[in-house]
């Protein structure tokens, strides 16, 4: 599905009245305004519809939008399909459906135009299978890891069909590991206009020194990177316009991770006890393994050493050319055999 790039623009406030909200509903061109809190949770929906009810009624202009928004207005999961989510706007004759998290959180709007039309992303994808799985055996001894099944189908092909639902058609695979399984897992597939070209390491060159040994011709548009050993419901299409909104040269995907300590942690000041916290819980942001490079950053790999990703984004720091953007969408690293099973628990409720 294609994110509706400026949704954003037609975001408004509770305590905006109805003459904002109109400028907000004509500006935004998408025919509906949505009311948010500070935190981006959905509080209600304004259309030309509730404004005209609202005057009617005699509430004036000054007034705020909640007397006027729809405050029980139709939305959908992040987790749901394409076909769920357009059966639920026949059902109710809507144009348009908020997308929420598991919070009530906003994270896009979709229209029925977008979902009728198949968007097009020329960008290049960039995807890891080079891998030993080390950490997967017995199960990666005879199959690489990104070909393990979750559901019916291997990783790869969960992960490419993920990317061809929000258009992107151009894609190179790093190998190492059982290279050749990887190449014939395609063979006898039809990938439509799907264009898949292969980048074989001869010896393991790390998560980002690969890149070097792709081709010099290569489309000069940021590149998303991935490793292949992920599931997720990213929004791909809204990841690239944050990167460009935030003219970076590259953006790493970030998730929130919690970290609880099983003790109580003391404070001590000048030998004595300060504070005691039972069994805090840290938040930190970690590296998702998915990214998106400029062309420019993509040429200075040369695929002679040894680079991981995280090393190379590293030395770029200093240059503030590096964005994060925070996924809250599903994701599971799929690197050992509990997380394995869970994909599996997971694979036919989310994908």
């Amino acid at each position: 599905m294609e994110v509706m790039r400026d949704w954003h623009r037609v975001l408004i406030k509770p305590t905006d009245n109805l003459s904002k909200s109109i400028r907000v509903l004509h500006d935004g061109g998408l025919r509906v305004a949505l009311v948010v809190d500070q935190d981006k949770k959905l509080l209600g929906t304004v259309t030309d519809g509730d404004i005209r009810r609202a005057l009617i009624s005699n509430i004036s202009m000054d007034a705020v939008i909640t007397l006027a928004m729809n405050a029980h207005p139709t939305t959908a999961s992040v987790n749901m399909k394409k076909q769920e989510i357009l059966a639920l706007m026949e059902v109710d004759d809507l144009l348009h459906m908020p997308i929420l998290d598991k919070h009530g959180v906003l994270c896009n709007l979709l229209t029925l135009q977008q979902l009728y039309k198949k968007p097009v992303r020329d960008n290049p994808v960039f995807i890891m299978a080079g891998g030993f799985g080390t950490r997967l055996h017995p199960l990666t001894k005879e199959t690489p890891k990104p070909l393990l099944k979750v559901g019916d189908k291997p990783i790869l092909d969960t992960i490419i069909e993920q990317f061809t639902n929000f258009g992107f058609s151009n894609f190179y695979i790093s190998t190492h590991y059982m290279s050749e399984k990887i190449q014939n897992n395609f063979i006898d597939k039809d990938l439509g206009d799907i264009n898949i070209k292969f980048i074989h390491e001869e010896n393991p060159l790390g998560t980002a020194g690969s890149l070097g040994l792709l081709p010099e011709d290569i489309s000069e548009l940021p590149m998303i990177i991935m490793n292949g050993d992920l599931l997720t419901k990213v929004d791909f299409s809204r990841l690239l316009d944050f990167h460009e909104e935030n003219k970076a040269e590259a953006t790493m995907c970030v998730r929130e991770y919690d970290f609880q300590v099983p003790y109580g942690v003391i404070r001590i000041e000048d030998n004595k006890v300060g504070e005691i916290k039972e069994k805090p819980i840290h938040s930190f942001f970690v590296n998702a393994g998915i990214y998106v490079l400029n062309h420019s950053l993509v040429q200075k790999v040369d695929g002679k050493s040894y680079l991981d990703m995280t090393g190379f984004l590293e030395s770029e720091l200093n240059t503030g050319g590096v964005s994060a953007f925070p996924i809250h969408e599903y994701w599971l690293d799929i690197g050992q055999i509990d997380e394995y099973d869970k994909a599996n628990r997971d694979i036919h409720s989310i994908f």
